[in-house]
């Protein structure tokens, strides 16, 4: 597999992190996997295909939805993710096929799929052209696409909370305004120019606003592992002393998200919905 920066990202400590997070990133995004998952039809013996599926949660609830015959499958460039997405299917008694490979460059059989989901998966394509017209050529005709992205930062204040919170005190790596990451498909116009140059029809982007939480409890966690700041205070040679600091300020700025014993936020996203022709 070539090497790019995205595979070393998520094949490296931010892969093993969401590893290690896994259950509090499934619960805090459980909503959105249930958005997906209900919009495929219970007991149809579709075949499903979940890109950037991480460590499988999305697939854990589609499979079991599926009727006999139906099938659902998943494909992450994170190794580690998929190795725990693999253990995860088979505690759970389900038969699902995981793949470590790069959906935009990936080897799928033509014209098999009958939907292809995503929740967060689609923003870290180098060339998302490629990658949507890899996986319309992968799906049926008639067969769907239902994908859920980030819309823009400002409209996620959550999200970036903690590296506005931290600037004063690390030296933070800027975010690019274009290329993959999370807010990637924050405009809406540049998805539907995807969408339409990759070969899609019936193309639909449209706002989603769903309210996640995690326990106030896991919000020490959530900080000190995820995000630029998390990874930057995963670093050995980071001052213990700032370290403590970083994150008593970091968890003071998300006070005005704390509900009770639940840390809440609304996760503005955009839904794209499309149909291969």
């Amino acid at each position: 597999m070539t090497d790019t920066s995205q595979h070393a990202l998520w094949n490296g400590p931010s892969g093993e992190v969401w590893v290690e997070a896994q259950a509090l990133l499934d619960g805090m995004f459980a909503p959105l996997a249930e958005q997906l998952a209900g919009a495929v039809p219970a007991g149809q013996p579709a075949h499903v295909l979940d890109v950037g599926c991480g460590t499988g949660a999305v697939c854990l609830v589609i499979a079991a939805r599926l009727g006999e015959g139906g099938h659902c499958s998943g494909v992450d460039i994170s190794a580690p993710m998929i190795a725990r997405a693999v253990e995860r299917a088979a505690a759970a008694g389900l038969q699902i096929d995981f793949a470590v490979g790069d959906a935009q460059r990936h080897r799928f059989a033509p014209a098999r799929l009958d939907r292809i989901v995503s929740r967060f998966g689609v923003m870290f394509f180098d060339d998302p052209v490629q990658a949507f017209a890899n996986l319309r050529q992968a799906t049926r005709s008639g067969g769907t696409l239902h994908a859920l992205a980030w819309r823009s930062a400002a409209e996620n204040p959550f999200m970036t909370t903690a590296e506005r919170a931290a600037a004063p005190l690390l030296a933070l790596p800027p975010r690019t305004a274009d290329g993959p990451g999370q807010f990637a498909f924050a405009d809406r116009q540049h998805v539907l120019d995807i969408l339409a140059d990759s070969g899609w029809r019936d193309i639909e982007v449209t706002a989603v606003d769903q309210v996640c939480s995690i326990r106030t409890a896991d919000l020490h966690r959530y900080v000190s592992l995820l995000g630029p700041v998390g990874g930057m205070l995963r670093d050995p040679q980071i001052d213990a002393t700032l370290r403590t600091r970083v994150l008593q300020v970091v968890e003071q700025a998300f006070a005005p998200f704390v509900q009770g014993d639940r840390v809440e936020f609304v996760a503005a996203c955009w839904a794209l919905r499309a149909v291969a022709p």
